[in-house]
């Protein structure tokens, strides 16, 4: 079971049930995070563990709040997007150019660091590159339910974030590199998931047929 928690009505994040409780995949804007304890109090869990999909502001703003509330909880994100984290802006040798946009440094460490493979509880970690230099995308294997932070928006229609989708344009405005969010659209694609959850917009079932026409308007 999943849980959509939404604040200002487009920024997402999720509550997953797990054995030992619940895992927070990204943290949404700074003071979201009494409505998502409240969330999680109203399914009767603790939460466990905590996942950011990517550091962008809308989805670690409120990652040093949760993490103070939460100090026994689990503190994971990709090692790519470590330093994005805490406030660095450098691409690395041999990355595609793109403008990174720094953040205000979050205090806040992570206990694990993902790379594509790793094991999240239920969640597999599938990178994807792209709207930022190190976002990952999350694979519950239990349903495969696909959890694609950013390279997918559903806001307005499925669209990918290789470029502005004219319904929703804010997160192709940000993007990193175009041409690196299109390949990921297409290898999420590809693995076929039976939902998709996003960090703007409603979740969809059944999404592969959107996704090829959100990349086709891509290409």
């Amino acid at each position: 079971m999943i849980k959509r928690v939404t604040q200002l009505g487009f920024i997402n994040c999720y509550l997953l049930e797990e054995d030992d409780g619940l895992t927070l995949i990204d943290t949404g804007m700074r003071g979201a995070d009494k409505k998502i304890q409240k969330a999680a109090d109203d399914l009767g869990k603790p939460i466990t563990r905590i996942v950011l999909t990517h550091y962008h502001d809308d989805h670690s703003g409120s990652l040093d709040a949760m993490a103070g509330h939460l100090p026994d909880a689990e503190r994971l994100w990709s090692e790519r997007e470590d330093p994005l984290v805490h406030g660095g802006k450098d691409l690395l040798p041999g990355e595609p150019e793109g403008k990174v946009r720094a953040i205000k440094a979050r205090n806040s460490t992570a206990t694990q660091l993902l790379n594509a493979g790793d094991r999240v509880g239920s969640l597999e970690v599938v990178a994807a590159p792209g709207h930022s230099p190190g976002q990952i995308a999350l694979l519950d294997t239990r349903d495969r339910t696909l959890i694609a932070g950013d390279a997918y928006s559903t806001l307005g229609g499925v669209a990918t974030t290789a470029g502005p989708y004219w319904r929703f344009p804010l997160p192709g405005f940000i993007t990193w590199n175009r041409d690196v969010a299109l390949q990921t659209a297409r290898e999420l694609r590809a693995l076929e998931p039976r939902r998709l959850l996003v960090g703007h917009g409603k979740e969809v079932d059944d999404p592969v047929a959107a996704m090829d026409a959100a990349i086709e308007r891509s290409s």
